[in-house]
């Protein structure tokens, strides 16, 4: 027999950690906005210090350097629209205080 502080825990966990962990991998398969908003740039290619080595590998490594170089513009192109969307939010902001302040001297 459970006691009463054993079954409250467990509903704790069912009832508010589940339905968080559940919210949690759904964002991560679908996105959203706010996710989707963090630019992260690419990881730099890998490059062997031994010759020998990167000619073995050359044709993985000019792939990993064709990804790079893909990735790499499309992290410019977030962090341009981030700058115009935190551009536009801060004059939004700043146009917002300026009613506040107004109406204060009302």
């Amino acid at each position: 027999m459970h006691s009463f502080k054993d079954l409250s825990g467990f509903c704790y966990l069912r009832l508010r950690i589940l339905p968080l962990m559940r919210t949690f991998v759904l964002l991560s398969l679908v996105g959203c906005p706010a996710l989707a908003g963090s630019c992260i740039p690419p990881p730099r290619p890998f490059v062997p210090r031994d010759p020998k080595v990167a000619t073995e590998f050359m044709d993985i490594l000019r792939h990993d350097f064709e990804l790079y170089f893909r990735d790499i513009q499309n992290y410019f192109r977030c962090l341009d629209e981030e700058r115009a969307r935190a551009f536009d939010e801060a004059r939004e902001v700043s146009e917002e205080y300026g009613r506040f302040l107004g109406s204060l001297h009302q």
